[in-house]
C-alpha cells in the first residue's frame, strides 16, 4: 500500500519538480539595486503554472464521486496495511527545505537571493498560502479520523510543498538535485499525512499545488512590490521598507535618506 500511494505523489512531485530548470530564469542585468541585498528580477513561463494547477484541479474534481472514490479507496488500503501508524514526523519535515536553505547558506554556500530578499520572499509566499486556509471552513470536510471538518486542503503538504519550491528556486541554478531533495521530502510529508489518516489522499495533492503556486507567485510579484517600496523620490533621496523580526516579533522597517 505504501508503494501505491508513494508512486502517486512522488509521480506527481518529479512533474512538478521537472519545470524548476524553466520555471525561473534571470537576466544579469535586470537587478533591483536599491538597496545591498538584490532581488532578481523574476520571470516565468506560464507553461510552468501548469502542474500545480493540475494538482489543485484534482483536489476540486475530489468532491466529484467518482475521484472521491479514490480517497475512499486509499484509506481502506492504509487501514488494512498500516491501522496503528502514528508519527509526528511530517510537523518537523515539512519545513526541511526552508531549513536547508538557511543552513546552506549559514555554510556559505550563497542561494540566489540573500537574507533579507529570502526572508521576504518565504515570508510572502506563506502568506499567500494561507489564503488558502480559508478554503478549509467553505469545503468543511472531515479528516479521516473524523475529529474535525477542517480536511481539505492539507496545510503540512501545502507548506511542505512551499518550501520545496523555495529550495528549488534559490539553489536549481546550482544543482538541480536540491530541487529533487525537497521535493522528496515534500512528498513525503504527504504520504505521512495520508498514512497518518489526518489527510484524504485528494486533500494532500491539493495542498501540494497550492504550496507550489504560493512560492511560484510570491517569486513573480515580490521584485515589484520591492521596487514600489525600495526606490528614489525626484529629489534623488532613497527610501526602504524591509521586513524585521526582534523579540519573537515580526514587523517592518521604514527608512528615508534625508
Amino acid at each position: 500500500m505504501k508503494k501505491i500511494i508513494f508512486a502517486l505523489l512522488y509521480a506527481l512531485a518529479l512533474e512538478a519538480n521537472a519545470q524548476v530548470t524553466d520555471t525561473v530564469k534571470r537576466k544579469p542585468e535586470d537587478n533591483v539595486a536599491a538597496t545591498p541585498d538584490t532581488a532578481k528580477r523574476l520571470y516565468s513561463k506560464p507553461g510552468t503554472f501548469i502542474v500545480p494547477a493540475i494538482l489543485v484541479g484534482y483536489g476540486a474534481l475530489s468532491f466529484v464521486a467518482p475521484v472521491r472514490n479514490i480517497d475512499y479507496y486509499l484509506k481502506m488500503r492504509v487501514e488494512r496495511s498500516d491501522p496503528n501508524y502514528s508519527s509526528k514526523i511530517d510537523d518537523y519535515l515539512q519545513i526541511a527545505p526552508a531549513v536547508l536553505v538557511y543552513g546552506l547558506n549559514l555554510a556559505g554556500y550563497e542561494g540566489k537571493n540573500r537574507f533579507v530578499d529570502r526572508t521576504a520572499l518565504i515570508t510572502l509566499s506563506a502568506g499567500i498560502l494561507t489564503v488558502t486556509d480559508g478554503l478549509k471552513y467553505l469545503a468543511h470536510r472531515t479528516r479521516p479520523y473524523g475529529t474535525d471538518p477542517l480536511s481539505f486542503p492539507s496545510g503540512h503538504t501545502g507548506a511542505a510543498f512551499l518550501c520545496a519550491e523555495f529550495l528549488a528556486q534559490e539553489y536549481s541554478d546550482k544543482s538541480p538535485l536540491y530541487g529533487v531533495l525537497g521535493y522528496t521530502l515534500a512528498t513525503t510529508t504527504g504520504i505521512m499525512r495520508v498514512y497518518g489518516r489526518a489527510h484524504w489522499f485528494s486533500d494532500c495533492v491539493a495542498g501540494a499545488g497550492f504550496g507550489i503556486l504560493s512560492t511560484k507567485v510570491a517569486y513573480l510579484v515580490y521584485p515589484i512590490i520591492r521596487n514600489a517600496l525600495t526606490h528614489k523620490d525626484k529629489h534623488g533621496r532613497s527610501t526602504m521598507v524591509i521586513p524585521t523580526y526582534q523579540d519573537g516579533v515580526p514587523g517592518l522597517s521604514f527608512a528615508m535618506q534625508l
